[in-house]
């Protein structure tokens, strides 16, 4: 079970998250321009956005142009980890288990080096809000090597998340500001 104050923290941040696309339109160009910030990569995985996340297209076309090969999520059974499937901007998609759109079955499954998520809210450690289905978490937990990196808007971050034991901590956040590493944990 979710603690209340983690619900209440995403209803919080859903609102916060649509008034930020709202103000800052030109924010996925701005992240765009600092793709030479992000960790080094073969295989970057990136999602398609949906509601008011942040998009990341501009940024994996930024990242194929530099050579990248880019990747989508897939989920294909709603507890288990996601898997990769290999993707250019403009391929087609198609709704995958949890109702995003993905790339279709015949495309390559490849692993990623480096992860691209979206957020609900980030902290300086790490610290990730997803929307509380765990695929994320549960596709980092094994997918130790990968280089995990939140997207978001700068106005998404807060001081300090709740954090419990299987949520996975990032290693940084890309915004319209820049990438910033995080900071090692420590007590709460």
């Amino acid at each position: 079970m979710i603690p209340a104050d983690k619900v209440a923290l995403r209803a919080e941040m859903r609102r916060i998250r649509r008034d930020l696309q709202r103000t800052t339109g030109n924010a996925p160009d701005s992240v765009a321009g600092h793709v030479d910030q992000l960790p080094d990569a073969e295989v970057v995985a990136a999602y398609q956005a949906i509601g008011s996340e942040l998009d990341p297209e501009p940024l994996a076309i930024a990242l194929a142009g530099r050579g990248r090969i880019l990747c989508l999520p897939v989920v294909v059974d709603r507890s288990a980890p996601m898997i990769f499937r290999r993707w250019s901007p403009g391929d087609p998609l198609e709704v995958d288990a949890a109702g995003c759109p993905a790339p279709l079955p015949m495309a390559a499954s490849v692993q990623p080096d480096l992860v691209l998520t979206p957020l609900l809210a980030f902290d300086d450690f790490g610290g990730r809000l997803g929307q509380g289905g765990g695929h994320y978490d549960r596709t980092f937990a094994v997918l130790a090597h990968a280089v995990r990196i939140g997207l978001a808007y700068a106005g998404q971050k807060v001081e300090r998340l709740p954090m419990e034991s299987h949520d996975v901590r990032l290693h940084g956040v890309l915004t319209e500001v820049g990438y910033t590493p995080a900071r090692k944990a420590g007590p709460a």
